[in-house]
């Protein structure tokens, strides 16, 4: 019984999540592809490029954005 404390009122931690699962390999897919949408959409906003490329641009970089940060609070649950 060394390793049980009755007193303890909080359960213990979760185990740790192994490194190199599929979800550091979605998170750098996202990442990668915020930062070059987000390089693209001022390089379009700069370069007097149609504004339906900086349009589509600036919605890859949004909806990037947005996964990441839901894929973030799902996390801390």
């Amino acid at each position: 019984m060394a390793g049980t404390d009755p007193y303890r009122l909080s359960s213990p931690p979760p185990p740790a999540v192994e490194p190199g699962g599929g979800a550091d390999l979605t998170r750098t897919l996202l990442w990668s592809l915020l930062v070059l949408s987000a390089a693209a959409n001022m390089a379009t906003s700069y370069g007097g490029v149609t504004p339906w490329a900086n349009v589509a641009c600036g919605v890859v970089t949004l909806l990037s954005a947005g996964t990441l940060v839901v894929r973030r609070l799902r996390g801390r649950r």
